[in-house]
């Protein structure tokens, strides 16, 4: 049997709450699968450690969860107290950045059990391929004068290196899915970092015959996301395409509240991150009414990552037949609690 050390950082908000409910789902598919077991090392980094000790996370947090095979984290944020600048790049991206974990891969697709807000959805199954590490969100720039005069400069930095890692990506990911890759650009407004991105897109291409490709503005991308989703399969993008198209997958979905990702070191050097996409819902905190189906998805990435793919398609049944069966919190539209969402998940595992 192999044993998987696992840091968990649930953060701040409904993290607390929902990633122990996702610790019990996992728990269960490993008793059930017998080929592995989890360890669970929980850290109380987060908005409330910060108001503590003035740092998001310790000095040598980051050497610290390397000694760990993979991260699962709940929420970070609490913007009434801390500046989301500081949650965000004190935690969230510091780990990001400092794990090496290039790629951001999330799905949408159509559950079972749940109505899109799209009039005709059509079964869409899409998944974004992220850049995670570097374009839009790079740490370049500066702001200098003040007043009328003052400046503010935002580089996006794009690599040869970074951009083909996670074109390859996501090509390796569609031979496995339904053999079709698009690209999501903006080379008619940005003048530098698009056209870049477009020529390496096609360069990479040619080594992948036998997949479909197309190339759209993240614009019209978007439109293409809500007119007719179910010609989409893996969208690659760059760090801020990607971040705005996977909300708006969570939205088409029904709810961001059940979204997943992950953020992945596909070198395996250091640990992976596994979060779900939606925030810390401060407002709903401790009520015990979170919706804790992005935290569990987010469990079955981890287990795809692990190679347990099996298992992972299990929990993903679960979640839906715990769905189709009227089981969902309020933002679905359900009278639910978590606690009840959960115990249905692992019942009907």
């Amino acid at each position: 049997m192999n044993t998987y050390k696992i840091a968990v950082i649930p953060g701040d908000g409904i993290g607390k709450e929902v990633v122990p409910a996702a610790i019990e789902v996992l728990d269960k598919i490993a008793e059930l699968d017998g080929r592995f077991k989890f360890e669970w090392t929980y850290f109380p980094w987060g908005c409330d450690y910060y108001l503590e000790h003035g740092v998001m996370m310790p000095e040598d947090g980051i050497d610290t969860l390397k000694q760990y095979d993979q991260i699962f984290l709940g929420a970070v944020g609490m913007p009434d107290l801390v500046p989301d600048h500081i949650s965000l790049w004190g935690l969230l991206i510091k780990i990001r950045r400092g794990m090496k974990q290039s790629i951001n891969v999330r799905p949408a697709k159509l559950l079972a059990g749940l109505e899109s807000p799209l009039k005709n959805p059509q079964n869409f199954d899409i998944t974004v391929v992220r850049e995670n590490s570097e374009g839009e969100y790079s740490d370049s720039g500066g702001r200098i004068h003040s007043g009328s005069d003052e400046i503010a400069i935002q580089n996006a930095v794009f690599t040869r290196k970074g951009t083909e890692r996670v074109m390859r990506y996501a090509f390796e990911l569609a031979k496995h899915s339904r053999g079709h890759v698009t690209s999501a650009t903006k080379s008619n407004g940005l003048t530098y970092s698009m056209p870049f991105w477009d020529e390496v897109f096609e360069e990479v291409k040619k080594d992948y015959p036998e997949i479909n490709t197309a190339s759209n503005h993240i614009d019209a991308l978007a439109a293409f996301m809500v007119m007719k989703p179910q010609t989409l399969d893996v969208i690659v993008a760059s760090n801020l395409f990607g971040d705005i198209l996977t909300d708006l997958g969570g939205a088409i979905m029904g709810s961001i509240g059940i979204a997943p990702a992950a953020n992945l070191n596909i070198e395996r050097e250091y640990p992976s991150m596994f979060e779900p996409v939606h925030g810390s819902a401060p407002d709903i905190a401790g009520k015990g009414i979170a919706n804790p189906i992005g935290q569990i998805w987010t469990g079955k990435m981890m287990l795809d990552f692990l190679g347990y793919h099996e298992a992972g398609t299990l929990v993903l049944e679960a979640i839906e037949k715990t769905l189709a069966s009227g089981i969902k919190t309020g933002d679905l539209g359900g009278r639910s609690t978590l606690a009840e969402v959960t115990e249905a998940v692992i019942s009907n595992l």
